[in-house]
């Protein structure tokens, strides 16, 4: 039975679910600025240290894989020790990790940190989506958890505002030390938030089954051929995803600096231009997940973006730079909040920290291998081809998610 207290559905929110979206909000917001730092600094480390494009690649690859490993590591302590204390041990790695990059000047120490800051910022994921989901009604999990994922690209401007301001007059390595602002966050969370009536009572059934969460996650997960599948679908969608926005965001600084003559700051502005569209398209996109169903959201949206990263072809001047990089960022990453709101929606309380970081850390890890062969694609093909490789996956998500039962039967419960 959804508690009362914590899962009203009303216009007015309680001082609790605002505190909750509040830190997730702002959780997510400087995990993506400390993350982010990595795609404005990029070119200045390339010259620097002399790196080829599948070694510059090869650092957001590994980012994504301590990601995984973060997410799943946290994602039991989460489900197992309670969501609030994981959230702040997270928060402080990644910002601890990020600041260390200040003091990197060998690729080899720059993969280390890097693994490190992945490890907390994949953490945090699914810990935040968790405390979300236990704390609002079902029908407004849509676009609350679109709304945190929001913070997460007010953390991207935040990286293109600081990258323009501290890289041309003290050099990227001083930008990696501003990530450790985050840790004034945890205070704030350890002082206003408390777990979830529902986290709790999970627990003490839990406890009387005497299930450790390690199997009740991989029993439950995995228990049959269709949850198997269910699971790996939701995988292949967040790899997709995950592709397309590291890809996007890690190269294409780079793509506009080249193509249109850009310095930093100039591929700043065009980069908020991007990240405003998609805090439009997550409203958006919740919204009509909220009303109509994941299936016609993510339809919608897929085939959307399938079609509009062609567009950046098409830009030859700043203005229509700025307006096609809004409608790009719109549908290829309005989409992200909808997989916690579903994943959350789709697997039982005591196992939802682990599975949303399960399957969103896998899709970064996998995912994240897009930098490593759009780096290799920019070296030796047109921007046409790196567009297409990600038009393909964008398709190949779709037809993945017409498959899924779960989405639709969470689609018809909400027609």
């Amino acid at each position: 039975m959804e508690n009362t207290n914590t899962l009203t559905h009303s216009r007015t929110f309680t001082k609790n679910q605002k505190w909750v979206i509040a830190s997730t909000s702002s959780g997510f917001a400087l995990e993506n600025m400390d993350v982010l730092f990595l795609s404005f600094a990029m070119s200045s480390m390339i010259g620097q240290l002399h790196l080829s494009g599948g070694a510059a690649g090869l650092i957001g690859s590994i980012t994504n894989l301590g990601m995984l490993f973060g997410g799943i590591m946290f994602g039991l302590i989460g489900d197992r020790f309670g969501r609030v204390k994981t959230f702040t041990y997270t928060i402080f790695i990644f910002a601890f990790a990020t600041a260390m990059m200040a003091f990197a000047n060998n690729i080899t120490l720059i993969y280390i940190l890097r693994f490190l800051a992945g490890i907390g910022a994949g953490g945090e994921y699914g810990v935040g989506i968790s405390m979300i989901a236990e704390s609002f009604h079902k029908n407004q999990i849509g676009k609350m958890t679109s709304v945190a994922a929001i913070g997460g690209q007010i953390g991207a401007i935040l990286a293109a505002v600081t990258a323009a301001i501290v890289i041309p007059h003290l050099g990227w390595h001083a930008l990696f030390l501003v990530g450790i602002v985050p840790v004034v966050l945890t205070y704030f969370v350890r002082r206003h938030l408390s777990e979830t009536q529902e986290f709790v009572e999970a627990k003490k059934v839990e406890a009387e089954k005497k299930e450790s969460t390690t199997s009740a996650v991989f029993k439950y997960m995995f228990s049959s051929p269709k949850l198997a599948y269910q699971s790996f679908a939701l995988m292949i969608m967040t790899t997709v995803q995950i592709a397309g926005y590291f890809g996007l965001m890690n190269w294409l600084p780079i793509i506009v600096q080249k193509q249109l003559g850009l310095n930093v700051s100039g591929s700043s502005l065009w980069m908020i231009s991007t990240i405003i569209g998609m805090s439009l398209g997550m409203i958006t996109f919740g919204s009509i997940l909220d009303y109509f169903g994941p299936r016609r959201a993510f339809g919608i949206f897929l085939i959307a973006s399938a079609a509009m990263v062609f567009t950046i072809t098409l830009a030859h001047n700043t203005i229509s730079l700025l307006i096609i990089g809004a409608i790009v960022g719109f549908f290829s990453n309005g989409m992200f909040g909808g997989y916690g709101a579903v994943i959350s929606r789709l697997y039982p309380t005591e196992i939802r920290s682990t599975a949303n970081n399960v399957i969103v850390n896998i899709g970064r890890a996998v995912g994240g291998f897009s930098s490593v062969i759009i780096g290799i694609l920019m070296d030796n093909y047109s921007l046409t081809v790196v567009m297409g490789f990600l038009s393909i996956l964008y398709v190949i998500s779709f037809i993945t998610m017409i498959t899924l039962p779960g989405l639709k039967k969470l689609s018809l419960k909400q027609a």
